[in-house]
Formats: structure tokens, C-alpha cells, sequence
């Protein structure tokens, strides 16, 4: 059953009672990673190979006590129903269809050729104070698009996110509304700003900073080795908090630990005599996290970041209901698809190719066992692989989708023929480059002269 082995190697929990001390166990992944990577080098393998998300070593040739000290599962928070998503979470992304001209690239939504599918939302900001007593920047007009959200404003706590589009601003419809009198709109309106927004499958979920991220001294569970180390830590959007051993290393390394904070217990802690110290104790587990702070500012900011982690408020994207619901589909049933056909996929942690039906519909990869079922096994978000054909063992003909950051995973893919595989890897370009990063459309707006209101 594939989707039993998907659930097992792609949701692993950390092993939080059995680790080492944090020093062994940082050194350890330290050491292992080197080893890896050296084994790989010259194996001349992807240094991220294998359709498996857990990690897990096989190369024979590792064989260390520092291997064999750690958990060396990848773990990977961003599935959902034995989805990988992990790309499209970790960048902003603009579905642009098939319009892929640079000349026509997303410049006003409203100009699309092909229908959006929109979700509206009511967003209500308590004015602040100062000279942007919101907390958001507009730009543009018809429509009117958010494109920027301070870090804990009011308009970051109310839901607002960078992509919606103006809707309707204290009951009044804005959508068709020069940008200056919707702007002048809400300042001449009550401090409780009421705007309805829309976000449709062009708009990341969320924005694309971390919550917070820092230096803090945490300190080391090791019944030998007490003390405090300064780590670097990033709290996410998701929920989860990463710890890496230095700040350099964000977005290069594994964090040495992730940590999911919903549903856990977080408060300030004076137990052991020590300024600005909180603590975090997980709901999954019985380890008890003790953070040590700069200052008391430093500690209320972490600690309010903390608290909306431990409470989130559900609530998918847009893209992601879309690709839900046509999970539940049956294979033929999905509108429109580029691709369609059977596929073999690299399990390398087994060394057996899998065989699956799959449909390929704007930058999703769908996952049948076979023609006839219902619903999809899971599947495969696109936003930012690079396709190509490569040669791995004795077959000379592979679909490589290697992801744009080596934490990522890279997954093999095999059709009947060589034929059949350059099919689909003139399929997979073509819809991965429906797919446009926000980051880059936004200045694509950006080179236009600018209408623009900081609120």
C-alpha cells in the first residue's frame, strides 16, 4: 500500500526522548553530514537523491557510532493527505497559465485571459498609531493588491497577506476604484479598518518571512554537560520552530532540530535564577525547552510570536483546496490535463521503482495506483524544479526533478520508453513555468510607475 509507506517515511516524528546531548548530537549530524556528502561526491549522486523522505542511511560504507548516535530522518512538516509541498511553502509563487510572455506577465490580474478562481475573505485591522497606524502597503489599481505586510503589525495579526486584492474597503466595492480614493476611503473611516479581500491560486498562503528568528541561549538537557549555547532560531509560519547552530547556516543546513508548537505550553520562567528566560514545553514528548533572551523586549517578542504558534488559526490556500479536492477524483476526471500516463518512481531506500498512474495539472504531479482508483495516493507540488533526463544505474533514461535547494528532496521518475519520458519532461517544463515567484512579480509591477499607499 503505497500510501501507508508514503505516511510512514514522510511524517517521522523527532525522537525527542532518545536523543543525545545537544553537543554530541550536533557534532555527530555535523560529522555524518560530511561523511555523506563525501560518499555521494564520489559516487557523483544527487546530493538529495531518492523518492523516500526519510533519509535514512544505505550506502553501507557509513558505519560510524556518530552515524548511528542520531536520528537522521528528514523531517518534513509540510505535507498534507501524502502530499510533498515542501517547495511551494518555502517560497512565494504567482500561477501565471499559460500566458508565459514576458511581455504579458501578471501586470494587472484583472487582465488574465483565463478565468480565477477567487475566495473571499473579511479582514478587520485596529487602527494603531503612528504614521502607518495598519501596518500595510496597496499598490496599483483595478484591481488594488497588497504587497506588503509589516512584521507583528496589526495588519500581520488581523490575517492580512501579502498578494490578497482589495475587494470592498469599510462596505464599499473598491474593485473597479482609482487606487487613491480606496485608499482615502479607509483613512476617513472608523479606527476598526473592515476590507474584504480575495485570494486566488496566483497568491502564496502566507507571507514569506518567518514569524520571528533571533539568537537565543538555549539551554542543554545533557545531565553531564550544563550550561547555555547560543543557537540561532527561526519560528516559522507553520508553526514549527528551527534551531540551527549558526545564522549562516538558515536555508544552507538541516536545522539541527524542528520542533512543532501547537498545543504546546510556553510561559516565563524563574525556576532557575536567571533573567529573561522562558520556556516551551511540547505537547508531543516530555522534554522541557528553557530559552534564555537579551532583554524582556526580546523575551515578549518571542514569547507573543509563541503564543499565535500554539494557537494557529487553520486555513488552506486556495491552491491547496484545489489540489484536495481533485484528490478525490478519479484519474479521468480531472479537467484539462497536460500530461497523463504511467510513471515508475525511484524508491531508493528500497532500490524498487514504484509504478504509478499519474496526471499532471498546472504544476501538481497526481498520484494513482492505478487508472481506476479513487482517490489519488498523493502527489507532488512543481513551483521550482528543474526537469531533466538523466542516466541512473542501468537505466539510461530518468526524469531527474531536482528541487533549487539541497533541503529539499530530488525525485526520479521513469516512463514505458525513452519516447514516452521526453514527453513528459516537455510536460513537466511547461507546467512548472505556469508557475512565476512572487518575489519576481511584484517587481515586474515595480518597473511600472508606481501608484502606492503605506496604511
Amino acid at each position: 500500500d503505497l500510501k501507508s509507506e508514503m505516511n510512514k517515511t514522510r511524517k517521522l516524528p523527532l525522537k525527542k526522548d532518545t536523543r543525545a546531548s545537544d553537543s554530541s548530537q550536533e557534532d555527530a549530524v555535523d560529522q555524518w553530514a560530511r561523511r555523506r556528502k563525501q560518499f555521494k561526491d564520489s559516487k557523483k549522486c544527487s546530493s538529495t537523491g531518492g523518492s523516500s523522505i526519510n533519509s535514512t542511511i544505505t550506502e553501507g560504507s557509513i558505519n560510524s557510532e556518530d552515524a548511528r548516535s542520531v536520528d537522521l530522518g528528514l523531517y518534513s512538516e509540510n505535507e498534507d493527505r501524502g502530499f510533498y509541498t515542501e517547495n511551494f511553502h518555502s517560497a512565494s509563487w504567482v500561477f501565471r497559465g499559460d500566458d508565459v510572455s514576458p511581455d504579458n506577465s501578471p501586470r494587472c490580474l484583472s487582465k488574465r485571459p483565463r478565468p480565477v478562481a477567487i475566495r473571499e475573505r473579511t479582514v478587520k485591522i485596529a487602527k494603531g498609531t503612528g504614521n502607518y497606524p495598519w501596518g500595510f502597503r496597496i499598490q496599483f489599481s483595478k484591481p488594488i493588491l497588497v504587497t506588503e505586510v509589516d512584521t507583528n503589525s496589526a495588519a500581520e495579526e488581523a490575517g492580512l497577506q501579502v498578494g490578497d486584492i482589495l475587494i470592498a474597503v469599510n462596505g464599499t466595492d473598491v474593485t473597479s476604484m482609482p487606487h487613491s480614493e480606496a485608499a482615502n476611503l479607509a483613512r476617513k473611516g472608523p479606527d476598526i479598518l473592515t476590507m474584504i479581500v480575495g485570494s486566488d491560486i496566483s497568491r502564496y498562503p502566507n507571507t514569506p518571512k518567518p514569524t520571528c528568528r533571533g539568537y537565543l541561549h538555549k539551554r542543554t538537557q545533557s545531565a553531564i554537560l550544563k550550561g547555555w549555547r547560543k543557537r540561532w532560531f527561526v519560528l516559522k509560519h507553520n508553526g514549527y520552530l528551527h534551531y540551527y547552530k549558526h545564522k549562516k547556516d538558515e536555508g544552507k543546513c538541516r536545522p539541527l532540530e524542528v520542533t512543532k508548537l501547537e498545543g504546546a505550553e510556553i510561559g516565563v520562567d524563574t525556576s532557575l535564577g536567571k533573567p529573561f528566560v522562558f520556556k516551551c514545553i511540547p505537547q508531543a514528548g516530555n522534554r522541557i525547552f528553557y530559552f534564555c533572551a537579551t532583554s524582556n523586549q526580546e523575551m515578549k517578542r518571542w514569547l507573543e510570536a509563541m503564543d499565535k504558534a500554539v494557537h494557529p488559526i487553520h486555513q488552506n490556500h486556495v491552491w491547496v483546496d484545489v489540489t484536495l479536492h481533485n484528490t478525490t477524483l478519479p484519474p479521468l476526471a480531472i479537467k484539462n490535463p497536460e500530461c497523463l500516463g504511467l510513471l515508475h518512481q525511484l524508491d531508493r531506500s528500497k532500490d524498487v521503482w514504484i509504478q504509478h498512474y499519474c496526471i499532471l495539472k498546472d504544476g501538481c504531479l497526481y498520484f494513482y495506483a492505478t487508472l481506476r482508483s479513487t482517490p489519488a495516493q498523493g502527489g507532488l507540488y512543481l513551483q521550482g524544479y528543474i526537469v531533466s533526463e538523466q542516466s541512473l544505474g542501468s537505466k539510461r533514461s530518468v526524469i531527474e526533478l531536482k528541487p533549487p535547494s539541497e533541503e529539499f528532496k530530488t525525485f526520479y521518475l521513469c516512463a514505458e520508453n525513452v519516447n514516452e519520458n521526453k514527453r513528459w519532461i516537455t510536460a513537466l517544463k511547461a507546467s512548472i513555468n505556469k508557475w512565476l515567484p512572487l518575489h519576481q512579480a511584484i517587481q515586474d509591477f515595480m518597473n511600472r510607475p508606481l501608484e502606492e499607499t503605506r496604511m
